[in-house]
């Protein structure tokens, strides 16, 4: 829910200024009646006055500005007052901060004055609005309706009459019946409500009705104005996202007083952050900073940005907002843990994901350990030197491993160019090329079909075809490339009755993605297109592999499948394992329209 902070005194702890103080220069001879006399008359009259001495740098004698703002229970008759004579006098209360108002009241010694003007700043003084005008004669003195006649009026006479002339007061509601907010914290609230400075100007004096027969006294000793007690009642402001200052409840305790400062300082909830939770915390941006709702009591929560714990802030990002459907906009901060990305989802070039620990593990990323001479720096992106998601580096021609390591069979010469082929009927020396005449001295070792790349099977279906296609020719090892060195007896497509003898279980349009060194056995990673019959096992069009039950240690599948080629392929399934087959009884073609009609007919009239 929206969150509301106490309210208090905003002026205890602080001291006003004002214009002038009684006793500022020189001791001053001022008289008044006593608060007695005019609170019970017993007859009419004010009784007999009083004299006494002001001096501002006398303590006993003082009457400052600090005495108008201190605790009013433990010091009930302390008062300041002004120079004598003056008209216009000014009282200002300076907050280091904003605040929300409530009211104000002011308790005064002296009769209120006959005209005042209540004023606050937004902007630290710079600029003054009123909050409202006080005057026995509104219209006379400010050319203003009274509120007492026409509601909603700027200005008043209800807190201007001589009467009483001691402890009258002046009361100033922020929130009345003119003023109907439904949420504090909308902007048209917090027009009416915030503040940083406060303001009284009292512009014309007036003397107490009794004072005017019978004076013992010089008139200009009663001449000045006197303030009791100066309320102001507020809360710090915190758009509706802390409930507290800090402090014990809020406050902080006024040495030798009762009561506490209230401080500006918020004491955030909701992901906040700033002194009046006017922003979300660092790392969460996910969304627009919004104020408490008011009205209807939403937190309006700052969001956590998914940054998979690698970094410490984020920032709102309109245009990535936008681009959602304004469903998240935070973009992660100084990713760390060799990660990169707008959430820190992926790791940087010359790093790899490690599969084996979950994506918020400060040890996800990987540095690629290729070695340097056989790597090829021409890579699907420039600036990797590994795939990012399996570690698998990109060899140059002939070269073979995960790490390009060493020459592929059949090559030979490992060097800054990759390795050349064996100029042999079958393997060579990989460090002479000089040919070996039998298969006993033939080293043994199972090749990567169509080079090393990465294991598709366990990437998410959703990656794009082309991120794991070739992006020249210069990668991996395939008959495409070497024909001379793979060579395969294929399967015809012959007579109908042939075909259907074959009683192929599925038969399938593929494009080959990659193929991969299983050890025991050849794994190649197609992308399905289009599925012209299948068996028990079921197939979708999408990325899945077939398993050739036939390959040589030449480094190629039998029937030869080209990563980057579509082909229609018919063979075997097994359907306990639920795997398609591909062996030397496959029809394994490159697609051609005119085939695949031809077996699509073949299949719908000619296999009974």
């Amino acid at each position: 829910r929206s969150c509301n902070p106490p309210v208090g005194n905003l002026a205890t702890g602080r001291t006003p200024v004002t214009l002038t103080t009684c006793g500022q220069n020189s001791t001053e001879l001022y008289c008044f009646y006593p608060d007695q006399n005019l609170l019970h008359q017993v007859s009419h009259g004010c009784g007999q006055p009083r004299c006494t001495k002001c001096n501002a740098n006398q303590p006993d004698n003082s009457h400052l500005p600090a005495d108008m703002t201190d605790d009013f229970f433990a010091n009930p008759t302390s008062w300041w007052q002004s120079a004598q004579g003056v008209h216009r006098e000014e009282i200002r209360l300076d907050f280091e901060t904003e605040f929300y108002l409530t009211h104000v009241i002011a308790v005064f010694k002296s009769p209120r004055p006959a005209a005042m003007v209540l004023e606050r700043s937004q902007d630290y003084g710079q600029t003054w609005r009123p909050y409202k005008y006080f005057s026995v004669n509104c219209t006379a003195t400010f050319g203003l309706q009274d509120d007492l006649t026409e509601e909603g009026s700027m200005c008043t006479s209800r807190y201007s009459d001589a009467v009483p002339c001691t402890r009258g007061e002046v009361i100033y509601r922020a929130l009345s019946p003119a003023n109907k907010i439904e949420d504090p914290y909308s902007p048209e609230a917090q027009d009416l409500l915030k503040l940083t400075n406060l303001r009284l100007l009292l512009l014309k004096r007036q003397e107490c009705p009794c004072h005017g027969s019978g004076l013992v006294e010089k008139p200009q000793r009663f001449a000045h104005y006197a303030i009791y007690d100066l309320i102001i009642r507020g809360s710090c402001f915190c758009n509706g996202h802390a409930e507290e200052s800090p402090g014990s409840v809020g406050f902080l305790r006024v040495p030798g007083s009762s009561v506490g400062v209230v401080h500006g300082k918020c004491v955030c909830r909701h992901n906040t952050a700033g002194d009046h939770c006017e922003k979300c915390a660092p790392l969460y941006n996910d969304q627009p900073w919004k104020p408490g709702d008011g009205k209807t009591g939403a937190p309006n929560e700052c969001r956590k940005c998914r940054c998979h714990n690698h970094a410490d802030s984020c920032h709102f990002d309109l245009s990535v907002w936008l681009a959602s459907g304004k469903r998240s906009g935070g973009v992660c901060d100084n990713c760390k843990h060799n990660t990169e990305g707008h959430r820190c989802q992926r790791c940087k070039p010359g790093y790899y994901r490690d599969r084996g620990k979950p994506m918020s593990s400060a040890e996800v990323c990987k540095p690629c350990a290729c070695q340097p001479m056989g790597s090829a720096n021409a890579t699907f992106s420039r600036s990797w030197r590994c795939h990012p998601k399996t570690g698998f580096c990109y060899c140059k021609p002939g070269v073979a491993g995960p790490n390009c390591d060493r020459c592929l069979m059949g090559y030979w010469g490992f060097g800054e160019n990759g390795c050349r082929p064996c100029d042999c009927a079958r393997d060579c020396d990989q460090h002479t090329g000089n040919c070996f005449n039998g298969y006993d001295n033939e080293p043994f070792f199972n090749i990567p079909i169509g080079g090393r790349i990465p294991d598709l099977v366990q990437m998410p279906t959703n990656e794009s075809e082309e991120e794991w296609k070739w992006n020249d020719h210069e990668q991996g090892f395939s008959a495409l490339r070497h024909p001379e060195k793979c060579v395969c007896k294929e399967k015809v497509l012959g007579s109908v009755t042939d075909f259907c003898q074959m009683k192929y279980a599925y038969v399938i349009k593929a494009r080959i993605l990659s193929a991969h060194d299983k050890g025991a056995h050849a794994e190649v990673v197609v992308k399905v297109k289009k599925v012209l019959k299948s068996g028990k096992v079921k197939i979708a069009r999408s990325n899945r592999s077939i398993y050739p039950e036939s390959w040589t240690n030449r480094g190629c599948t039998c029937p030869i499948l080209n990563p980057g080629t579509d082909y229609l392929i018919a063979g075997q399934e097994d359907s306990r394992t639920s795997k398609l087959l591909v062996n030397m009884n496959s029809l394994v073609k490159p697609w051609k329209a005119y085939l695949g009609k031809q077996v699509s007919d073949i299949l719908r009239t000619g296999c009974k």
